[in-house]
């Protein structure tokens, strides 16, 4: 008997297994990042340490740490908030594949714009993707979309202005390039016809590794000129 398929062609399972694991991994991140100082130190998002050391190992684990209680307490309920639906509609694959690609899109944008001697850290680009994805599949299946509108907005004001007010750091290039590379990723999703959705995951997996590493070889060839590594 052939498998019930969700509404965009993931197999239906019961529990949001990838969700929870994925939420248990970032709580575990997190108490060992805060039992070793140096721990936290070769795992963040430092650009330095991508390209003169070549750490691009940075670019991944940085999703998985968090400075402090409430940034992980946040980003966790986020993730508790609308993983579980995603998880519903897309199926674990489609989902940990745009989970994955909203981490690292928003780990390159951090890696192309955020000043040098910054260490950045959070699951904050993952989630602002699954947010953008949200929005998507809502307006797909003509859900009201006014809510999930509302939360992106409002979490795009907080990073912009919560800094500018007060001595709060907040990665905006994280947040901005989860959303879109979630957006995008959602959208391919939601829009391929059923006959072409394996090829269209493999397609938009494989077109936005091979952007995001092309992106991040440009910036390293940068930062390493920069450095005087290579000479200009």
């Amino acid at each position: 008997m052939r498998q019930a398929r969700t509404h965009f062609g993931g197999r239906i399972s019961k529990g949001s297994l990838v969700t929870y694991t994925l939420i248990a991994v970032n709580i575990v991140m997190f108490v060992l990042q805060h039992t070793s100082v140096q721990m936290q130190q070769d795992l963040v998002l430092w650009p330095p340490g991508v390209a003169v050391y070549g750490q691009y190992y940075r670019l991944v684990t940085s999703a998985f740490l968090h400075y402090g209680l409430a940034h992980i307490v946040f980003n966790m309920w986020a993730l508790w908030a609308v993983g579980p639906q995603l998880e519903q509609w897309l199926g674990r694959l489609r989902f940990g594949v745009l989970y994955a690609l909203s981490g690292l899109g928003g780990a390159v944008l951090v890696y192309l714009l955020s000043p040098l001697n910054s260490g950045t850290a959070g699951a904050s680009g993952a989630i602002f993707g699954l947010f953008g994805a949200t929005f998507v599949l809502f307006r797909r299946l003509q859900l009201q979309v006014r809510g999930i509108a509302l939360l992106i907005i409002i979490n795009l004001v907080i990073t912009f202005v919560l800094p500018a007010v007060s001595s709060q750091a907040i990665s905006w290039q994280g947040h901005v390039g989860g959303l879109v590379t979630g957006t995008v990723v959602a959208a391919v999703f939601a829009y391929v016809p059923a006959r072409q959705r394996l090829l269209a995951l493999i397609s938009v997996t494989t077109v936005l590794l091979v952007l995001f590493v092309g992106l991040v070889l440009l910036r390293t060839q940068q930062l390493q000129t920069m450095y005087g590594m290579i000479p200009s």
